[in-house]
């Protein structure tokens, strides 16, 4: 059995969750999220909390069960919380403009590349450190999917480290050419 699967879900304050045949609503402060679940699985509402269960124990199920928990909890903590990440933009001249609908970055091209601002994600450039740019939502995936993209642009290079890293995210660096030593 899951052991993650059968853990309940507890509905935070604020947070109303209805479910529509096989579709489940979320509805918080920061937003509204909805999940398609698999015909396979059972999901239930009780009280103050949301329980996932299934049927039988095959391989499919079994993978089901705790993935659909997983992503239910992900979804209260989405409208009630948020997710967000960090990018380190490093280089010389490299830059980021937010703008209402794009992101637009300088990152040593002939040209600067904009990203269109998907529904339900915020960008914002740190004050004191211009190189920082957050990325935030209540889609967890989104918002990885937002940053990965973003980071597809330019990763961050061995020898000087120029490029779009993740904040926490540590690069091995190489050691450069050496001359040849004098006999």
């Amino acid at each position: 059995m899951s052991r993650i699967g059968r853990l309940p879900v507890k509905i935070p304050a604020g947070v109303t969750v209805t479910r529509e045949e096989q579709v489940l609503t979320v509805k918080g402060p920061k937003g509204e999220l909805k999940l398609n679940i698999n015909p396979e699985i059972t999901v239930e509402i009780k009280d103050s909390e949301v329980l996932v269960t299934k049927d039988a124990e095959t391989a499919i199920k079994k993978s089901l069960h705790g993935i659909t928990r997983t992503l239910i909890s992900n979804m209260m903590t989405g409208v009630t919380v948020g997710f967000f990440k960090k990018l380190e933009i490093n280089g010389v001249g490299y830059k980021a403009v937010v703008q209402p609908t794009k992101l637009i970055l300088n990152l040593g091209f002939s040209h600067p590349v904009e990203y269109p601002t998907p529904a339900g994600i915020v960008f914002k450039l740190d004050e004191e450190k211009k190189n920082l740019l957050t990325v935030s939502g209540v889609d967890k995936q989104l918002v990885g999917q937002v940053c990965a993209e973003i980071r597809a642009y330019r990763p961050p290079e061995p020898y000087k480290g120029k490029g779009i890293k993740y904040q926490d995210e540590h690069i091995r660096r190489k050691a450069g050419k050496s001359a040849a030593k004098a006999a």
